[in-house]
């Protein structure tokens, strides 16, 4: 579904946004700090029962299948601990809104599947336990960072909050610049030089919208924040040199001269001709660009099986790093979620953490990669022939490029407090006021930064 022509205007689209937007309640009762001594391991027989909520499993095809399978792995290797895996209450759309109405129900997951943008509120008010006293801070550095396969170092930490471990990362990509290598053809462009600038993107978008029958030159994901999609815009403007939140957590950044510089550039690309950057939901934008009928599109690697599927022996499918703004490296931010022991029952706990040690093992991560597409957190993957190798070796253009970026990797941004998501709300309207209005970008983020800056925690 496109976004609706005609908006009200900007103050009016805040408004609503403070009073229409899914909100997600304080819960003072929740706690992190229950657990004071480590929690004791199962015995061989001893029966445990666990429920995992994983938003991937509200995905039809290849995401909730291969969960479902890995579940069933887990269970074989571990025939005492029976998992119920089930998709969020409400769908992939509420997922930190599902955990809390079962939190206030008094029956919360045992483990929870949740974006990094809802890191901290699942810490402060969702009732994460830490980890580091769970199970000891060595025994949770031992399964991040022992050899062969460690986890990437800046992966590592994203599931921390102020030092303290309480979710491990689990799936997650960085941006990736998809490319319908025949529509570059047809524009007159050479595919052996794809864009590494938001420039040069902006100049290959309007030649490629001119194709007749295209549905447009690109599509970003970051644009299409109702689904998400903003993860990847931390990425876009600390690319630029800006900020969305302030280094220490506490103030917005969205009127910095650079930051404003970012979405000035997200403009250019818009206005560079028509249908150059479609005014498309997320959705619409990548069914189209599976069809082969979108130039561009900048979206999350995940997506990388679904793409050489769709396109095999009818277009041919390319892709690049993150472009830039000019010389300066492009900052990648992930995606993605962590998985958090929510429950306070210790053998319930123990048996969680068996299921986060399975989920996140080098065998694992090596199906999600090769079936999905995720990138590897275990970095070195890609390289060991027993495990991703061979699948790396396959797609070059896909697989490595996804990898290399982890080494510039910055979390996506999780504002504090329970009102997170009314400020990202704020900002997604602002983006799509200037994007696809042409608004004036300093005007319009200081409006959306003056109301945000008020939901924030004094």
């Amino acid at each position: 579904m496109k976004f609706p022509r005609a908006l009200p205007v900007l103050a009016l689209a805040l408004a609503a946004a403070l009073t229409g937007c899914a909100n997600v309640p304080t819960t003072t009762a929740q706690t992190s700090e229950s657990a004071t001594a480590i929690i004791p391991e199962l015995a061989p027989d001893q029966q445990v029962s666990i429920r995992w909520e994983s938003y991937n499993l509200a995905s039809a095809g290849i995401f909730g299948e291969t969960t479902k399978n890995l579940v069933a792995e887990f269970r074989k290797q571990h025939p005492n601990i029976h998992v119920e895996a089930v998709p969020p209450q409400g769908g992939v759309a509420e997922i930190a809104q599902s955990v809390q109405r079962q939190v206030i129900a008094g029956s919360p997951p045992d483990v929870g599947q949740l974006t990094f943008a809802d890191l901290r509120y699942t810490a402060s008010d969702l009732g994460a336990q830490s980890l580091d006293k769970l199970v000891g801070r060595d025994e949770v550095q031992k399964l991040l960072t022992a050899s062969p396969h460690p986890y990437a170092p800046r992966a590592a930490v994203l599931g921390d909050v102020d030092g303290t471990t309480y979710g491990i990362p689990y799936v997650f990509s960085t941006p990736m610049l998809f490319i319908n290598a025949d529509l570059f053809r047809r524009a007159g462009l050479d595919p052996a030089h794809l864009p590494k600038t938001w420039e040069e993107v902006a100049t290959a978008a309007a030649a490629i919208a001119k194709v007749p029958g295209t549905s447009g030159g690109a599509y970003l994901s970051c644009l299409d924040g109702p689904s998400g999609g903003d993860w990847c815009l931390t990425g876009i403007v600390r690319s630029a040199g800006g900020r969305l939140l302030s280094a220490d957590g506490t103030s917005l950044a969205w009127t910095d001269p650079k930051s404003v510089e970012a979405f000035t550039g997200l403009q250019k690309i818009a206005q560079a001709g028509q249908n150059a950057l479609p005014n498309l939901s997320g959705s619409d934008a990548q069914d189209a660009f599976l069809r082969g009928n979108l130039g561009m599109l900048l979206s999350t690697a995940a997506l990388q099986n679904a793409i050489l599927t769709s396109s095999a022996g009818k277009w041919q499918a390319t892709a690049a790093p993150m472009p830039s703004f000019g010389a300066t490296p492009a900052v990648p931010t992930n995606s993605g979620s962590a998985l958090f022991i929510l429950t306070k029952d210790p053998a319930k706990q123990r048996a969680a953490w068996e299921l986060i040690k399975f989920l996140t093992s080098a065998q694992s991560e090596s199906t999600i990669t090769s079936k999905i597409g995720y990138v590897p957190l275990r970095a070195s993957l890609i390289d060991d022939p027993a495990y991703l190798k061979s699948f790396a070796d396959a797609h070059p253009d896909f697989v490595r490029p996804n990898v290399a970026q982890l080494d510039r990797l910055e979390p996506w941004v999780s504002y504090p407090g329970p009102n997170y998501q009314q400020i990202r709300t704020l900002l997604n309207k602002a983006t799509e006021e200037i994007v696809f209005r042409g608004a004036d970008p300093l005007a319009t983020l200081t409006a959306a930064q003056t109301s945000a800056q008020a939901l924030m925690p004094t």
